[in-house]
């Protein structure tokens, strides 16, 4: 599924579900009013007036758009409520347009407009209807509960404001997660990228430098040399495919090639033999199985170490050695070569091409091993050459 396609639907569906939505809840009031008042003046064996129902029709009809303009809203629904108790003898339940738009009101944060309009439907439901001589003045008890009632509402208001503030941000946050989420992701799939496109153009590199120098004058090293070519070509398209299979669209199978991993140490050596790099595998401790991310990392960085050796180094012998211990896996590549250029300037640096460039490929397996809660430093070695190793512990990435 499109992402963006996705986000682009979501807010002309949410706008009509929300139309929708406010569009029944006016009719439902607006027929309860009516309703209301019919049932009202029945009880008190009159009848009311077509204006009363009218009235009481279109303050609920009103709230049709109570979210897009809420205090005009409020005004209208408070008007007709108020104006029907003063004028009617029949007492009507328009009241709850009122309570309707009071609501939404305190949900759009419009405090200082629902306080005004709790303290002038007070006053008008009370003490109007007195003034213009339909109903007597209210008792004591009567006038302490209505306030009370008022009171209550506007607490009412404000809980319901406060959860849907915190379910905004829940949202909001489960949106920051998704996206940080599909951030991370992006940056695996960039460094496992470039992790299988630099190791296995400089295979290719060195062959086709080996092929173009002896074409003439030694044919079946350079035969050789083409050969190697093709194998590496074919283990890098094989591995390519498998690091943006997770790209294809869900429904689709799984990749068919395995995941790279310690298990695949022997392949990397043969592979970088043929960029004129012997490689001697080492291990220590128990076998044991990895976690799926730190046996990707731990390959993916012995692959880098080894391309920069390939690369960068003057030597042509390399040693990687595997330790597993409870709780972390080290590796450990060794080279016997001094870097073709200056000399990094910490274990943090870029080990320098030969012509004097910087690579970003210790920045990469860097990012890895502490991406796993792990380190990794890299540098020249006491007695030569150049050691790259990383710790990358086991706990983290099991939870």
């Amino acid at each position: 599924m499109n992402p963006t396609a996705t986000a682009d639907r979501t807010p002309s569906t949410g706008t009509t579900q929300r139309w929708v939505v406010d569009g029944l809840i006016a009719v439902v009031v607006a027929a309860l009013q009516v309703a209301g008042t019919y049932g009202a003046a029945y009880h008190h064996g009159g009848s009311a007036s077509p204006l009363e129902y009218a009235a009481g029709a279109l303050a609920g009809l009103v709230l049709v758009v109570r979210r897009r303009f809420p205090v005009p809203v409020l005004v209208v629904t408070g008007a007709l409520s108020v104006g029907c108790w003063a004028l009617a003898s029949v007492q009507s339940p328009i009241f709850l347009s009122d309570i309707v738009a009071f609501v939404t009101v305190i949900l759009a944060r419009k405090r200082a407009v629902a306080v005004i309009a709790l303290v002038a439907y007070y006053v008008g439901y009370q003490w109007l209807p007195v003034l213009t001589g339909v109903r007597n003045a209210p008792t004591a008890l009567r006038a302490v509960l209505g306030a009370a009632g008022m009171v209550v509402l506007l607490g009412a208001a404000e809980l319901l404001r406060l959860r849907q503030q915190r379910s905004a941000a829940i949202a909001a946050s489960r949106q920051d997660q998704a996206l940080r989420r599909a951030s991370e992701e992006r940056l695996r799939i960039a460094r496992d990228l470039h992790d299988v496109v630099a190791h296995n153009i400089s295979v290719i590199n060195v062959q086709a430098n080996t092929a173009l120098h002896l074409i003439d004058r030694q044919p079946e090293r350079a035969r050789d040399a083409l050969s190697a070519i093709h194998e590496v070509s074919k283990q890098a398209l094989a591995e390519l495919r498998s690091v943006l299979g997770v790209l294809r669209e869900a429904g689709t199978g799984a990749p068919l090639t395995p995941s790279p991993g310690l298990a695949r140490l022997a392949d990397l050596a043969d592979s970088a033999a043929s960029a004129g790099l012997t490689v001697r595998v080492e291990a220590e401790g128990e076998r044991r199985q990895l976690p799926t991310e730190v046996d990707v990392a731990a390959y993916r960085i012995v692959q880098e170490a080894l391309t920069n050796s390939a690369r960068h180094s003057a030597g042509s012998t390399a040693t990687v050695h595997v330790r597993c211990t409870g709780d972390c896996v080290v590796v450990q590549v060794d080279d016997d070569g001094a870097p073709a250029g200056p000399t990094p300037a910490g274990p943090g640096a870029a080990r320098p091409s030969k012509d004097g460039s910087g690579g970003n490929g210790i920045a990469g397996m860097t990012e890895r091993a502490h991406a796993l809660g792990g380190s990794l430093h890299a540098g020249p070695r006491p007695g030569g050459g150049f050691r790259v190793q990383a710790r990358l512990p086991l706990t983290r990435a099991g939870r």
